[in-house]
C-alpha cells in the first residue's frame, strides 16, 4: 500500500511528499523561467502568504510550488518523515 507522507512547507501549508520531485532555490535563472511558466499555465501554487520565495518545490503533477521555508528546511522535513516510517 502507498502510504501518503504529508510535509509542512510553512504556515500550516503542506504537500504530499511522495509527489514532490525536486526542492531547488529560486535564484537561478532557469528556475525562474520555470515558475513564470508555470505562472502562465496556471500550474504555480504560491504558499509564501506574501513573504520571500525560499524554496521551489516541483511536484510530479508539474504543479510548481512556492515556499517561504528554506530549500533545507524542507529537504530535512522529508527525510525526517521517510525515517519515521520505516521505524512503524
Amino acid at each position: 500500500m502507498n502510504n501518503i507522507k504529508l510535509i509542512n512547507i510553512g504556515f500550516g501549508n503542506i504537500v504530499s511528499a511522495n509527489r514532490i520531485i525536486s526542492i531547488v532555490s529560486p535564484e537561478s535563472a532557469p528556475i525562474k523561467r520555470i515558475i513564470q511558466v508555470a505562472r502562465e499555465r496556471n500550474m504555480l501554487v504560491d504558499a509564501t502568504y506574501g513573504r520571500r520565495t525560499r524554496a521551489v518545490i516541483i511536484a510530479d503533477s508539474d504543479h510548481v510550488i512556492l515556499s517561504a521555508v528554506q530549500p533545507e528546511t524542507v529537504a530535512q522535513r522529508v527525510l525526517h518523515k521517510e525515517d519515521l516510517s520505516e521505524e512503524n
